[in-house]
Parts: C-alpha cells; sequence; structure tokens
C-alpha cells in the first residue's frame, strides 16, 4: 500500500520535477526581468531566463507524453495503476514548476539573498507547491482522482531529499555553481 502511494505519487510527479533541471542545463538567454531592478535589487536575476522557462516547460510536457507512452507496461510491471497526464495537466505541472521557482527567486531577492544563495524550505517545496496548484486548477478531476492526501504528503516529504540529492549531483558534474 506505501509502496504503491509512494510509485504514484512520484510518478504524478515527475513532469514537475524535470523542469528545473532542464531550465539549468539549458542554461544562458534573456533573463526575464531584462536586468531590471526593484528597491535597488535585481527583480529576479540572471539565473531565471526565457530560454531555461521554455526549455523546462517543454521537457516536463514531453516527459508526460513519454511517461503516457510507457505507463501500461510500467503499471503492470510494478503491479499500480500509474496516472496518464492528460496535456493540460502536464502543461499545468511543468510551467507550474518553473512558476514557482521563478516566484521563489523574486522572494530571494526581495529577502536580500543573492543568485544562488540557500532559502531552506522554499529552495526545496517552491515548485511542488505552483505546480500542484496549477494542477488543481487546470485540471481539478485529473488532480483530485492522483493527488490525494496521503500522495501530497509523499510528495512534501520526500521532494527535499530528492531536490538534495538532484543538486548535489549537478554541483557534481559542474551544471550548478553550489550545491543546494
Amino acid at each position: 500500500m506505501v509502496g504503491s502511494l509512494v510509485a504514484t505519487a512520484l510518478w504524478a510527479m515527475l513532469p514537475a520535477y524535470v523542469p528545473n533541471n532542464v531550465a539549468v542545463l539549458a542554461g544562458g538567454g534573456r533573463p526575464i526581468d531584462g536586468g531590471r531592478t526593484w528597491n535597488e535589487k535585481r527583480v529576479l536575476g540572471d539565473g531565471k531566463t526565457w530560454r531555461g522557462t521554455a526549455a523546462g516547460t517543454v521537457a516536463g510536457v514531453l516527459l508526460a507524453v513519454g511517461l503516457n507512452a510507457i505507463n501500461g507496461p510500467a503499471s503492470s510491471a510494478i503491479g499500480v495503476e500509474l496516472p496518464t497526464f492528460p496535456y493540460h495537466a502536464a502543461f499545468a505541472l511543468a510551467f507550474g514548476a518553473m512558476c514557482g521557482d521563478i516566484a521563489a527567486s523574486f522572494l530571494k531577492r526581495r529577502s536580500g539573498r543573492e543568485r544562488g544563495a540557500s532559502f531552506p524550505g522554499l529552495d526545496q517545496l517552491d515548485f511542488v507547491v505552483v505546480a500542484l496548484l496549477f494542477a488543481c486548477l487546470v485540471a481539478p478531476g485529473w488532480f483530485g482522482e492522483w493527488f490525494t492526501l496521503p500522495a501530497i504528503a509523499v510528495v512534501l516529504v520526500i521532494t527535499p531529499v530528492l531536490h538534495v540529492v538532484t543538486n548535489v549531483i549537478a554541483f557534481a558534474i559542474g551544471a550548478k555553481n553550489e550545491p543546494w
């Protein structure tokens, strides 16, 4: 029961987990804030780019399409019914994850933190909260079927661990300048 809940919750979140990693790899491009400041601080910073946002969103949606293609065999292999992603749910999860990260960058700048500075809690859950919110608003029926309260609890507990592990890997391979 717990194993199937974890598998289902993680599968349902994959289109939201991938976008920020792809945005880092896509790197560079024009900053979303265009270099503008607010109260003498950058609005977002150079790390939030149009290219990264687009690449991350597209990657999340394409991952959902790929997951839909292998859903039957994957479900059979692990003995658990896994969600399929309607396009609007996939887009909401992927774009929501990117918007969550952008919102966190805005909050970091407002709190005086520089690009790359750690902000425990916010760094690990920003993209999850906004991705779930967007999915709930855009695909409420699908959301309610797959994101039960226990599934959301699993996501909120496991995501910080996954976030730390993927960031340490990205740092180790030189894709990030800091391991958080």
